[in-house]
């Protein structure tokens, strides 16, 4: 059994809400301390339209790549968004790995 637990934060449309819930149980079962999202807003949690709430998430969810190891990129059909962009060049430049669901072409 491993000493250390690689931190991994998913990023990705949250749109995509069974794919992060698949992969959030993947990792975790491979040996990975998985952060996620709170809120799939895009998949009916309407809570995230609130004024400001939006930009507090997407706020928190730059902290929690802080936390990470690496970010596991959830890109179904290759689909990244401008948020989703912005969290892997946050990632990028903060000397994080950066893996995806799919091969990005």
């Amino acid at each position: 059994m491993p000493t250390k637990y690689p931190v991994i934060t998913l990023c990705g449309s949250t749109r995509f809400k069974e794919q992060f819930l698949e992969a959030q149980k993947r990792l975790t079962l491979e040996g990975n301390i998985v952060i996620s999202v709170g809120l799939f807003g895009h998949s009916g949690d309407s809570e995230v339209w609130t004024e400001g709430t939006k930009e507090m998430l997407d706020d928190m969810h730059k902290r929690k790549i802080d936390l990470a190891d690496e970010i596991f990129v959830i890109n179904v059909g290759g689909y990244i968004g401008q948020s989703t962009r912005s969290e892997i060049e946050y990632a990028k430049a903060h000397g994080k790995k950066v893996r995806y669901l799919e091969d990005v072409k």
